[in-house]
């Protein structure tokens, strides 16, 4: 993914048929509900049925959030970006990632499909029972809590000015991702991945990295 525009006005058809069409279209507010109240509700399953204690609870929590983080890294790296060599294969990759390249202003594609998203869950959810056991609906609660709140940072670093303290960083990594190398900087909510698995980009000087923030924040509030 390489070559492509950046478009920071309207929006793109990716397919002819309507359903299909709708179905790409997600209101950002959506999914970020959904996952929140689905591990609260979860939580509370575990609470009434198999709670031990609260370091326990806390512990299975905290590392479903933080695996929630690798896993988005390693999507976003390996999937989202995998290397295309035929056209079909670079239409796949244009529907499912591209197309937010293009159109990163696009409010409706700043979320994966509640559909996808919601079976991923189900997957998950089972995944963690068998691997986790009792404990497995703690450690899926922190996971979607990471999720959501990794939607909360994508959709804030693109439509959002950003803020001038330490919150900062995460709009200059993404821009990095969006505006100097699509191959590097691919974590969006625990940069810390792209520094041990040595996916930062080619060092950018500070004043370099504030020109691209620049960039992003003119491009994405551009009227």
């Amino acid at each position: 993914m390489k070559d492509f525009r950046i478009l920071n006005k309207g929006t793109v058809q990716l397919f002819s048929n309507p359903m299909l069409e709708r179905m790409t279209r997600t209101p950002f507010a959506f999914p970020v509900t959904f996952f929140y109240l689905l591990a609260v509700a979860v939580s509370i399953y575990y609470t009434e049925n198999f709670y031990t204690s609260l370091l326990v609870m806390a512990l299975y929590f905290f590392s479903g959030m933080l695996a929630f983080t690798l896993v988005e890294y390693l999507m976003h790296r390996f999937i989202y970006h995998f290397p295309a060599k035929s056209e079909r294969q670079r239409e796949i990759q244009y529907s499912i990632h591209g197309v937010h390249h293009e159109y990163p202003k696009d409010k409706d594609r700043l979320v994966m499909p509640p559909i996808v998203s919601m079976t991923l869950a189900i997957v998950f959810f089972f995944l963690f029972s068998f691997i986790f056991g009792n404990n497995g609906p703690a450690f899926f609660a922190g996971f979607f809590v990471g999720y959501s709140t990794y939607l909360i940072i994508h959709y804030a670093v693109h439509k959002i000015r950003p803020p001038k303290n330490f919150l900062r960083y995460w709009w200059k990594h993404h821009s990095l991702h969006h505006y100097h190398s699509v191959d590097s900087a691919f974590s969006v909510s625990f940069p810390l991945w792209d520094v041990l698995f040595g996916t930062m980009p080619a060092r950018v000087s500070h004043k370099d990295q504030n020109q691209m923030l620049d960039r992003l924040v003119a491009e994405e509030h551009s009227e």
